[in-house]
């Protein structure tokens, strides 16, 4: 469309131009005494515009010629920014390749680029980004050349860069070099350091993702469990791993802090700061209950823990497998005392009702059993454990029961039977 317009308007030109020029009788006369000059008014105008265009074409050429030192400057500058950001590109090249001694070559001429470019007169608006990634490259390649001395050098030198970068550039630039120092510090198995480095990050950053990751990482290194979990379960809950390995995790870390938990106030604090699905893992309920019974604490709560878990497996017996049908069957044991409150008693109708529905079941006929001794139901509950002591797989929950059918006998003088029973129990 816009050739076919500019086509109309020479043709236009061109038919006034014919025009005017043909029809035109004006002429110029010039007097230079004693000579008198007729010219013709066409002449005079094409020469007067042919003037015109050869003083124009030579203000142009004398612009060019005294501008040749402003573009000769120009292309240098240009050369040099392009051999800064050629470089850039030769030291990531090198670094993905493996080639860690060249690729901190290349970002330190990247450095020595910019440096000449800017005291040869020329200045790059990114000129704060390019030196401080230059910079982390070099510190990345001397990291994996294991120099912490030039790696240092160069973090410093890299945060120091990043201070002079507008507002949302230092602060990109910042946050990433304090990322990748954390990460380095934690290759170094340094988790002081690293956990030093991420406590410098802004509260929003680090919230992130791969700042949480790195500080999961630290806490475990560092040995901090519950700041290790802390981190775990906001990870989980912004779904950074897969359900199973989030569950992998939480759960090994829940172990490692009730290992270190000594209080029963902090160790419920810990409890109450899992959530639902944590829970309902049966190694945790079990070690809780476990730990909290060993504090001394109150069976009653102990057996709260256990309750959702025992819940789970008498509507779905094989949830749990034979190992933790084991411990949880030794931690109720553990928590079932000998008073005659209404709580006990409502556990001793759970294991009744569950051991009759699985009346084959040898766990569950134990710990009906241990739960009639406890409340003085002598026979049945020599019944049952007579019954679990010949098929129980367990050699702990056999040698208890052998040991308790001792005791029974010995509380009803049976010498006899109450010496066979604890050769069995010493046998097992």
């Amino acid at each position: 469309m816009r050739v076919a317009l500019w086509l109309i308007a020479l043709f236009s030109v061109a038919v006034a131009v014919a025009l005017l020029a043909g029809s035109n009788p004006g002429s110029v006369m010039v007097f230079w005494p004693p000579y008198r000059i007729d010219l013709s008014l066409n002449l005079v105008l094409f020469v007067l515009v042919s003037i015109l265009v050869l003083m124009h074409l030579a203000q142009r050429a004398l612009s060019a010629m005294l501008a040749l030192p402003q573009q000769a400057q120009r292309w240098r500058l240009l050369q040099k920014e392009r051999a800064a950001h050629g470089a850039l590109l030769d030291a990531s090249a090198h670094y993905m390749a493996g080639r860690f001694l060249r690729a901190r070559k290349a970002a330190e001429l990247v450095i020595s680029y910019e440096r000449a470019l800017a005291n040869a007169g020329g200045h790059l608006a990114h000129a704060t980004s390019l030196k401080t990634l230059a910079h982390i490259l070099a510190a990345e390649a001397s990291h994996a050349l294991q120099d912490k001395t030039n790696r240092h050098k160069h973090l410093n030198e890299a945060l120091d860069e990043a201070e002079h970068g507008t507002t949302g550039v230092r602060q990109t630039l910042k946050e990433g070099g304090l990322l990748r120092a954390a990460r380095w510090s934690l290759d170094d198995r340094d988790a002081v350091a690293s956990l030093a480095w991420l406590d410098q990050l802004p509260q929003g950053v680090a919230r992130r993702t791969v700042a949480m990751r790195l500080r999961l990482k630290a806490s475990r290194l560092a040995d901090q469990p519950a700041q290790a979990l802390e981190t775990a379960l906001l990870l989980a809950k912004h779904r950074a791993f897969s359900p199973s390995a989030s569950d992998s995790i939480v759960r090994g870390l829940v172990m490692d802090l009730l290992a270190h938990t000594h209080e029963i106030s902090q160790l419920q604090r810990v409890w109450q700061s899992l959530g639902a699905s944590q829970r309902l893992m049966p190694e945790l309920a079990v070690q809780a209950a476990n730990h909290w019974l060993a504090l001394k604490g109150d069976a009653a709560v102990a057996r709260a823990w256990l309750l959702p878990i025992w819940e789970r497996f008498l509507k779905m017996p094989t949830l749990l497998s034979v190992a933790q049908k084991v411990k949880l069957v030794r931690s109720i044991d553990r928590s079932l005392g000998h008073a005659q409150d209404p709580a006990e008693r409502e556990w001793l109708a759970r294991i009744e009702s569950a051991q009759l529905a699985q009346p084959q079941d040898a766990s569950l006929q134990y710990l009906a059993g241990m739960a009639c001794m406890k409340r003085q139901l002598w026979g049945k509950a020599q019944t049952l454990l007579t019954q679990a002591a010949q098929k129980l797989e367990d050699a702990e929950l056999r040698r208890q029961a052998w040991s308790a059918l001792a005791q029974m006998a010995e509380q009803r003088d049976d010498a006899a039977a109450a010496a066979a029973a604890w050769k069995r129990a010493a046998t097992v």
